[in-house]
């Protein structure tokens, strides 16, 4: 892959085979960006998997650094007061799954009650391929939509391993503190931990780095590998 000037010169700014503390590792983030725009902290991190195991979750980040989300929710009648009351940017059943059908896609998160699955299910070559599919697993199919939304609009985030074990993680911007950056990664870290397979062996991090949207990336020393 080859890099421009400006990502060559911020690799002139620090020795890429050291890592570094949380906190140190999201100050050097920050000095190493050069972009005109408030740039994207993303943590990547490498897990020992087999190939039968996966990790995926959601966890919610002490620090918000996006703006407000639209959550969309598909639910019958009874349950689209709770809906709107709890902060849910569009409400409906019938008419929100044909008008996604159509193609509309003007939202950032889709929460489902159980018993609208069948239909909303139909809408998988739709929503699956932009990964707003409601998964019981991300706490998006549930009939506590009012605990749910909560949740979302507090920050609540979903990670994946991808099929190399590496998850892809936004956890700031570099306008942030250090300090709040490196508690995000930590909430992340400490809820990949807990998702640990129970088959798995040997050390299950194998290594975490951050970086910006456009800078290079920057190793985190591991106190705890488990």
């Amino acid at each position: 892959m080859k890099h421009g000037k400006k990502y060559l010169e911020s690799l002139k700014k620090y020795d890429v085979s050291t890592s570094y503390d949380l906190v140190s590792a999201a100050d050097l983030v920050k000095k190493l960006a050069f972009a005109k725009f408030d740039e994207t902290v993303d943590l990547s991190v490498k897990l020992n998997l087999k190939k039968s195991q996966s990790v995926r979750d959601t966890v919610v980040l002490p620090h918000q650094f996006r703006g407000e989300k639209k959550v969309l929710v598909f639910c019958k009648s009874e349950k689209e007061k709770e809906a709107l009351e709890a902060g849910a940017t569009y409400v409906g059943s019938d008419d929100l799954i044909e008008k996604v059908k159509g193609g509309w896609l003007d939202f950032d998160i889709a929460v489902a009650t159980p018993d609208m699955m069948k239909d909303v299910g139909k809408l998988g070559m739709v929503l699956g391929r932009k990964g707003l599919m409601p998964n019981p697993k991300t706490g998006t199919v549930t009939f506590d939509l009012k605990g749910a939304i909560a949740e979302l609009k507090k920050g609540r985030v979903e990670f994946r391993a991808d099929k190399t074990g590496v998850i892809h993680l936004p956890v700031g911007k570099v306008s942030m503190e250090p300090a709040k950056i490196a508690e995000n990664v930590e909430a992340v870290l400490a809820e990949i931990k807990r998702k640990r397979p129970a088959d798995a062996k040997g050390d299950f991090i194998q290594s975490v780095s951050i970086s910006s949207t456009m800078g290079p990336g920057v190793w985190v020393a591991l106190k705890d590998k488990e």
